[in-house]
């Protein structure tokens, strides 16, 4: 789950520079990539939940 998490927290980052380079500078591109950035998030933050429910109750997993 470590590996997870740090992937998350990357792809977080990659997030938040291109959402505030698009904010502060009107960059399209960056636009662009925060979300592309955001759509590949949400698969990582669902197995995120999965494991996390998993882990907290192991009569939930399946």
């Amino acid at each position: 789950m470590k590996e997870l998490i740090d992937e998350i927290s990357v792809m977080m980052e990659t997030f938040r520079e291109n959402a505030r380079n698009q904010l502060d500078k009107g960059n399209k591109s960056a636009g662009l990539r925060a979300r592309r950035a955001s759509l590949d998030l949400e698969p990582l933050l669902k197995r995120f939940r999965k494991l996390s429910l998993a882990s907290s109750n192991p009569n939930l997993a399946q």
